[in-house]
């Protein structure tokens, strides 16, 4: 507009140049919003990607033992120890009574959840130590390892026994479990009977429930007094509760809502101890988004097949020939047997 037209239309320069101051202001507001967002997203993945601790001393313990370890046969599969972490209720020591393999085919077309019976006898090998000495080696139950030596130890147990190459470990602690459920509101079970850990508080009365973290910790965990109190039994409860959690996760659409995402995640990450393939956000996401690609139902949950020990009350020893089969699979990244032996479901079926 001339400057000789603002005299004659007032009105409409002075409506031009609030249009014009707001269009900027606004734009310079949106720039501001948008460097506020980045700056925020930036600091949200910091944080979480802090939370992660790395578990460096099982590292130099595998890197130690790199020689002793099988060779991963069929490149693009990944095999990944998951160990829940009893931190919380061991403050002078650190055990784990739960113990899953995560295996991922090379396709992204299957995955299996192996669970490993805390109470399997096995020969633990000499593992080192954090200190640098060695353990000695011994015939104990799987979950002496983790207390012996840590993660490591476990990690060579379990490839000792399956002859299976571990690519990755994770050990999340029990209230980091608790934080997850609580974060992603619950998740609803089937209590088969009633359920109260020794000493405990928290009571599961029989019947479908809406678990919070703490009840569902008694779920998972809870053995004396419950059923026939064996460890093979509460693993079918694990089992069952991962397959509910699974199905709230993905039915929960975490993705699509941050702010709902953003919870989970930091009960997760501030839970957890990895490798140092696996000690990042970006790493994890990698790992998911493998593990996303898997269609529904292709995802087999079994037990290594094993039956009570003769010489070892209350213990257990592997089914050979199942067992045998099982790892067979693993390492060559096949679709796991049909039928394997489980003292709770003898006729099994699985992918």
């Amino acid at each position: 507009m001339a400057p000789r037209d603002v005299l004659r239309r007032p009105r409409l320069f002075f409506r031009k140049l609030l249009t014009r101051r707001w269009m900027r202001w606004s734009t310079l507001g949106a720039g501001a919003l948008l460097v506020a967002a980045v700056c925020a997203g930036g600091l949200a993945y910091a944080l979480l990607n802090g939370n992660i601790r790395t578990d460096s001393d099982a590292d130099r313990a595998l890197d130690a033992d790199h020689g002793k370890r099988p060779v991963a046969l069929r490149p693009g599969a990944r095999n990944i120890l998951v160990m829940g972490s009893d931190i919380e209720a061991t403050k002078d020591s650190q055990r784990s009574d739960t113990t899953m393999l995560l295996h991922l085919s090379a396709d992204r077309k299957r995955a299996a959840l192996v669970s490993v019976p805390r109470d399997l006898m096995v020969d633990i090998p000499a593992c080192r130590l954090p200190d640098g000495e060695r353990s000695e080696p011994e015939y104990a139950q799987f979950n002496w390892a983790f207390e012996r030596g840590g993660a490591a130890c476990a990690v060579r147990t379990f490839e000792d026994l399956s002859g299976v190459r571990v690519d990755h470990h994770l050990v999340l602690d029990f209230t980091g479990f608790k934080k997850v459920v609580n974060a992603l509101g619950g998740v609803d079970v089937e209590v088969h009977e009633r359920m109260r850990v020794p000493h405990g508080k928290v009571v599961l009365h029989k019947g479908e429930q809406h678990l919070n973290g703490a009840q569902a910790l008694v779920f998972v965990r809870g053995r004396t007094g419950v059923g026939d109190g064996s460890d093979l039994q509460r693993i079918e409860r694990q089992k069952e509760f991962v397959r509910e959690l699974m199905a709230k996760v993905r039915g929960a659409g975490l993705l699509d809502h941050t702010t709902r995402l953003y919870p989970v995640l930091h009960a997760v990450t501030s839970s957890l101890t990895a490798d140092k393939g696996l000690d990042s956000l970006s790493e994890l996401y990698g790992l998911a988004e493998g593990a996303a690609k898997v269609p529904d139902g292709r995802t087999a949950m079994v037990t290594v097949p094993s039956v009570e020990h003769p010489d070892y009350w209350g213990r257990y020893m592997p089914v050979e020939d199942q067992t045998d089969k099982l790892f067979e699979a693993l390492r060559q990244d096949r679709a796991l047997p049909k039928r394997l032996y489980n003292a709770y479901d003898p006729a099994n079926d699985e992918l």
